[in-house]
């Protein structure tokens, strides 16, 4: 049998995993918000009230799914080797269909499982120039924690994972964007202004721009009216509210995620990216015991 590869020197598993439990949480905690359990008027007086939904089983969704597969085949090679991802997303896609996947990924997951290689043509054809979906930004934040020790090895691999998946340059902005916002809060040193400085130029940077001036009294709410909520489903709609909330919260998982949750929209998403940021650094010691209790364990 041959060894696995040496981790890279930039590589720490336990910011990973800490990141990860914490997207999960962020994700089962933000599916609990949509119309399917609560209509949004309910949905935002509950979550102004800060009162903790009462369902017993919290699950995840294809957020903490493909950042479980990332994170494996990662610390399986040591880097991001793209057929061996793509394969590791198409089976965990065919394990469990019904975890929330966009259209774009019902369309090339099947695919990918009989041929990992094709992502190369079938992702850039994805909507005429590939997806600018949030999927590649909602699952990486366990990469950026990983790698933090090196920012741009971070960023690299960011968008090699992503372009799996999302070819189009935003969708490939907004992972870049939350694997630096991980890398940086393990590091200490986090601020929106120093992931913009690192995000690739378009429609992602510009959100993040104008979230640097979006002040930390704003009601979340309302800063998600001015930066989006993930609700068009696009990285630029997503990921300059989700590391705001997280820039407003960087030492607080509970208090981050009932301020992502006040944004509703695109939820579990939001919720998943913010948590993946946040915990990175904080983990998920100090979470409410009920919300751990319940979340779906990740194996």
């Amino acid at each position: 049998m041959t060894p696995p590869p040496p981790l890279p020197a930039a590589a720490d598993p336990a910011a990973a995993r800490r990141s990860l439990e914490a997207l999960a949480l962020g994700d089962a905690f933000g599916e609990r918000w949509f119309p399917l359990f609560r209509e949004p008027r309910r949905a935002f007086n509950e979550i102004k009230a800060r009162r903790t939904p009462e369902e017993p089983d919290w699950h995840w969704t294809d957020d903490t799914a493909l950042a479980r597969a990332l994170l494996r085949s990662l610390e399986e090679h040591g880097r991001v080797e793209q057929d061996h991802l793509a394969l590791c997303f198409a089976l965990v896609y065919e394990a469990d269909r019904a975890r929330g996947y966009g259209h774009g990924m019902h369309m090339l997951l099947p695919q990918l499982l009989a041929a990992p290689a094709d992502w190369r043509t079938l992702a850039p054809g994805l909507f005429e120039g590939g997806s600018l979906g949030n999927g590649a930004a909602m699952r990486v934040a366990p990469l950026g924690a990983y790698l933090h020790r090196d920012v741009g090895l971070a960023a690299e691999q960011a968008t090699l994972q992503a372009t799996v998946t999302h070819a189009h340059p935003e969708g490939i902005a907004g992972a870049v964007a939350v694997a630096v916002a991980a890398a940086l809060m393990v590091r200490g040193e986090f601020t929106l202004a120093a992931v913009a400085d690192r995000t690739p130029g378009g429609l992602v940077h510009e959100g993040l721009c104008r979230a640097v001036d979006v002040p930390f009294t704003t009601e979340p709410w309302k800063a998600a009216d001015l930066l989006g909520n993930g609700q068009r489903i696009r990285a630029d709609d997503t990921v300059p509210f989700a590391l705001w909330t997280a820039a407003r919260h960087p030492d607080d998982l509970e208090a981050a995620l009932w301020a992502t949750a006040e944004g509703l929209g695109d939820v579990d998403t939001t919720c998943a990216i913010t948590g993946g940021v946040v915990g990175a650094a904080t983990g998920i010691d100090g979470a409410p015991e009920p919300w751990l209790r319940r979340r779906e364990p990740l194996g």
